[in-house]
C-alpha cells in the first residue's frame, strides 16, 4: 500500500525525548604520541548533526511528514546549535531549558575512515523543567496525529507515563523506542520497537521463535499494549499484535553503517501511522527504510522518493 506525498506532508508527529549534539572531528594520524602510546589526530575538518530525538523527528522531516520536537536542554552553546539545526531542517522546536543541565554532546573523533574515540558529556535535568514539559505537551498533543517518544534514558522523559495517559485519552497512537529494563513506564503505548538486545534484557533470552511470541504476547498484555515490534538487524523485524506475528526479511544489501537505523525505523512508522496507515501496513515500508538508509555513513534519513522508488 502506498501513500501520496500530499497526504504524508498533512501527516503531523510530535517527537518528545532525549535528544543530543552529535559532533565529528576528522583528522590525519600521521604518527604516534611521544608522551603516551596514543595516535595523534590531526583535526582537519569539523561537523555537527542533530542526535537522539532530533535525528528521529529529523527523518519524519525527511520523509515528507510534519515533525515537533518536545525536549529539555541546557542553557548552552550546544543546545543553541542544536536547536538551530533542529530549525533549519523545518522542525518546529520547543525547547524547555534547564541552566543545571548540560546539553548531551558526544564527540567522536575519526582518523583514518575510523572511529578513534568517544567523548559524551552529560547530565540528568531537573523535575521543575521536566514539569513544564508535561503542560507544553498537553498543548502540543491536540495538533498531531501520532506521538513518538524517543527514550535515550537520559532522563528526559521522567514524566513519561502521564503524558501516555494523555496521549490515550486522546486516542492519538504512541510508538516507543525504549531504554532500560523497566518496560512498565510504557503502559499502553500502541507498539514498542525494541532490537534484540533491549527486549531479550526486559523477557529473558528465547529458546525458539514459538517461546519468542509467547513471551511477547505476554510484555503485550502486561502492559496494554497493541504490539511489539522486535527489529533484528539483520534477521529484519518482526511485529507481535493480536493478529499474531508477522515477520518481513531484512532487505540484503552492503551495510555501511548501522547507527541510527533505529530512528529511521520507528520515524517512518510513526509517520505513516499518522498519515492513516495501520502498523501492519507500515511494517514493510518502515523495514524497507531501515535498510536503505544502512547504506548510508552517519546517522542518515530517507526521502519519501527513495522510500517509494
Amino acid at each position: 500500500m502506498n501513500i501520496s506525498k500530499e497526504t504524508l506532508s498533512r501527516a503531523r508527529v510530535l517527537v518528545v525525548g532525549d535528544v543530543m549534539l552529535d559532533r565529528y572531528w576528522y583528522g590525519a594520524v600521521d604518527r604516534i604520541s611521544p608522551e603516551a602510546p596514543v595516535p595523534i589526530v590531526r583535526i582537519t575538518r569539523e561537523e555537527e548533526r542533530s542526535g537522539g530525538a532530533a535525528n528521529v523527528a529529523y527523518n519524519v522531516a525527511t520523509l515528507g511528514a510534519q515533525a515537533s520536537l518536545l525536549t529539555v536542554v541546557g542553557e548552552d552553546e550546544a543546545s543553541h546549535k542544536l536547536e538551530a539545526l533542529v530549525q533549519a531542517t523545518g522542525i518546529r522546536a520547543h525547547f524547555g531549558r534547564d541552566p543545571g543541565l548540560k546539553t548531551t554532546v558526544k564527540l567522536r573523533v575519526i582518523g583514518r575512515q575510523q572511529q578513534l574515540l568517544r567523548l559524551d558529556f552529560e547530565n540528568v535535568p531537573k523535575t521543575e523543567v521536566l514539569a513544564s514539559q508535561s503542560a507544553t505537551f498537553a498543548e502540543l498533543l491536540p495538533k498531531h496525529d501520532s506521538v513518538l517518544f524517543s527514550d535515550y534514558g537520559k532522563g528526559g522523559l521522567a514524566h513519561i507515563s502521564e503524558m501516555i495517559a494523555r496521549a490515550r485519552a486522546a486516542d492519538k497512537p504512541i510508538l516507543i523506542d525504549p531504554k532500560g529494563t523497566d518496560y512498565s513506564r510504557y503502559k499502553n503505548a500502541s507498539v514498542i520497537t525494541p532490537n534484540r538486545t533491549e527486549l531479550a534484557q526486559v523477557i529473558g533470552s528465547w529458546s525458539d521463535e514459538t517461546d519468542l511470541q509467547t513471551k511477547c504476547d505476554n510484555l503485550r498484555q502486561q502492559l496494554g499494549l497493541q504490539a511489539v515490534l522486535l527489529t533484528r538487524s539483520e534477521e529484519g523485524m518482526t511485529l507481535f499484535d493480536a493478529q499474531g506475528p508477522l515477520h518481513i526479511n531484512a532487505q540484503a544489501r552492503e551495510v555501511f553503517d548501522v547507527t541510527g537505523a533505529g530512528d529511521t525505523v520507528i520515524a517512518t512508522m510513526a509517520a505513516l501511522v499518522a498519515a492513516g496507515m495501520s502498523l501492519r501496513s507500515a511494517l514493510p515500508l518502515a523495514n524497507r527504510a531501515g535498510g536503505l538508509v544502512v547504506g548510508k555513513f552517519g546517522t542518515a534519513t530517507i526521502t519519501y522518493e527513495e522510500l517509494f522508488a
